[in-house]
This record gives structure tokens, sequence and C-alpha cells, in this order.
């Protein structure tokens, strides 16, 4: 199992840091994409989802509304990327998928995806 120490820490906000163990690669990924997504939210808007919440800086009506845009932006991002496939006939082994996004063999203008 992977271990590692995760931290929240930007600024001088209180942060909280534990020690993960995972069993799974793909759920490690996952986990630190939710970090850097997490840290990309408080550079652009300086503030936390739980302090958004706790202040009553949004209500639930504007949640669900976020929550909508971005299922409608997931769409039409699915059906974009079956139509790249479909345009490229595109049909990666397993292992070929692998060595092109992460092994670090994809093209320069492809950006790394995991």
């Amino acid at each position: 199992m992977n271990s590692k120490y995760l931290d929240n820490s930007l600024d001088d906000q209180e942060t909280n840091t534990k020690e993960v163990e995972f069993r799974d690669p793909v759920v490690e990924r996952v986990v630190d994409r939710f970090i850097e997504r997490s840290d990309v939210g408080y550079a652009k808007y300086g503030t936390t989802l739980h302090e958004e919440r706790t202040t009553k800086m949004k209500d639930l009506l504007k949640y669900l509304n976020d929550v909508q845009e971005e299922l409608m932006d997931a769409v039409l991002y699915l059906q974009s990327a079956k139509e790249d496939i479909i345009d490229k006939k595109s049909d990666y082994t397993y292992p070929e998928f692998v060595n092109k996004y992460y092994n670090g063999e994809n093209d320069d203008d492809e950006k790394d995806i995991f």
C-alpha cells in the first residue's frame, strides 16, 4: 500500500493533515485531484466550501444551480470526447492507453489528463 500525508495548507488558513494509506492507485490519483482542485478553488475565490456554507455565502438554490451547470458541462465534454474518439477511430489497447496517458509518452500538444 502507498502511504502519504495529505496537507491542505494554503496561506494562514487553518489546515488539517493526516496520513492516508492507499491500496488502489486509482483512488490515490482521484484524492490528489480533489486536493489540487480545492487549492485552485481557494486561490481563485479566497474561501473554502466549508466557509462558504457555514457563513451562508451561498444558499441551497445556488449550490443546486452550480451542480446543474457543472453536469451540463460534463455532458458536453462527454459528447466531445466521444466525437474525438470516433474521428480518430481510436482503439487503444489498455497497455497503449497506459503508456500514452500514465507514462508520459503522450504528444507534446496533449495535456496530461491524470
